[in-house]
């Protein structure tokens, strides 16, 4: 039997306790563009709050029945998003492919309603800024919900994961 002391050594997938969460985020470097300011902030902002608080729980059985935490590589090329799943150790444990054909307009709107809103910052009072910032969490958030059916059956993710990782698919998205 072990003690309290001897579990801090077993790994979490020996001892039962799944943890289905993201604790690590990369981005595929040779999928980034070059990025302003402002996407940049989005995107660190995105994988802070993803990494604080998310549900990822991969729905393949592994073999030796690990269930996370993960570290995540986010791929975009040819149309297609690679999430490369790894174990906290960096072990792989799967690549999951997703074809990106849905997420094209979901992806364009979001970039103009993204170029509005930070316009409107800039620019505009306060009232037009809620106006644009309103229709800016609507596109996320339905772009949000087809990554959820999107990942349906392969992963199981949070409405709050979905958006985060929204973010992060569009920023591997901008283009010179």
């Amino acid at each position: 039997m072990l003690g309290i002391s001897d579990r801090a050594n077993v790994p979490r997938y020996r001892t039962g306790m799944a943890d289905p969460r993201i604790i690590d985020v990369q981005l595929d470097e040779t999928s980034l563009g070059w990025r302003s300011p402002d996407v940049e902030q989005e995107r660190r902002i995105a994988i802070f709050d993803l990494i604080e608080g998310n549900h990822f729980a991969p729905q393949r059985a592994y073999a030796d029945g690990y269930a996370g935490p993960y570290k995540i590589k986010l791929q975009s090329e040819e149309g297609r998003l690679g999430i490369h799943i790894h174990r906290e150790d960096d072990t792989h444990l799967e690549t999951l492919v997703l074809a990106l054909g849905r997420f094209r307009r979901p992806i364009r709107d979001y970039f103009v309603i993204c170029d509005s809103y930070y316009q409107a910052i800039r620019q505009s009072s306060p009232a037009q800024i809620e106006t644009v910032d309103m229709a800016r969490r609507g596109v996320h958030n339905e772009a949000a919900e087809l990554l959820k059916e999107r990942l349906d059956g392969k992963i199981e993710v949070d409405f709050d994961t979905a958006r985060r990782l929204f973010t992060l698919i569009c920023v591997l998205h901008i283009r010179n």
